[in-house]
């Protein structure tokens, strides 16, 4: 049920902030930081700051502001997944991916066979390097966003512009197409790589799902 919620959490998110930037309503801008708030509180930590990332959303809609950092959540939320992957290749750690591919094999941490061991932990790198990117390009679109990106609110003038609807199509939007991509187009080369894993893509998420939400909650720690 958890998991659920945060998934509707996050799809709320998406809606409210893609209609903030087009509609330029510091109203649902507000909306979407604090819906923002819970989808990052996952840590005891996160829950103390509840209240006054609350008051900061609250006192930047009242200064007209609402919209300047809802420019930075795609940017903070991709990279911090970005790190979550880079960090699981740290010597000495198993990869992120080997550790999603052990469990669906019904191994949790036995190493995995030389040749898969090594795809999974360059499919890890993969990851890690995507999100990464995907995160600077996010920055870029920020910064560059008119009449109210980040260069804009400093009295810069960006060399070239989008507006923030066009950014919000990217940053709300086409970020969510591209990882898809990835995820669905690696899908197709590993089964032609490693056959005979999955009955099919729909075998491969059912099993992905079946894992719970205790694993996935433990996997990003």
């Amino acid at each position: 049920m958890v998991l659920i919620a945060e998934l509707l959490l996050a799809l709320a998110y998406g809606v409210l902030a893609h209609l903030a930037a087009a509609w330029r309503s510091d109203a649902l801008s507000l909306a979407a930081l604090l819906l923002a708030a819970p989808l990052a509180a996952r840590r005891a930590w996160a829950w103390l700051s509840l209240a006054p990332l609350a008051a900061a959303a609250y006192w930047l809609y009242a200064v007209g502001h609402a919209g300047i950092p809802l420019l930075l959540v795609p940017v903070a939320f991709i990279g911090l997944i970005a790190w979550v992957f880079a960090r699981t290749l740290r010597a000495g750690r198993q990869p992120l991916i080997a550790r999603i591919v052990g469990a669906l094999e019904g191994r949790p941490g036995e190493a995995l066979a030389p040749e898969l061991a090594a795809y999974t932990r360059a499919l890890t790198a993969a990851w890690a390097w995507l999100l990464g990117l995907l995160a600077l390009f996010n920055l870029v679109l920020a910064a560059i966003a008119v009449p109210d990106g980040l260069l804009a609110s400093l009295g810069v003038a960006p060399p070239v512009s989008i507006t923030r609807t066009q950014w919000s199509w990217c940053a709300n939007l086409l970020n969510y197409g591209v990882v898809a991509g990835m995820f669905a187009g690696e899908y197709a080369y590993r089964a032609r790589r490693f056959p005979g894993r999955y009955a099919g893509f729909g075998d491969f998420l059912r099993r992905m799902g079946g894992l719970g939400p205790a694993f996935w909650r433990d996997l990003l720690r």
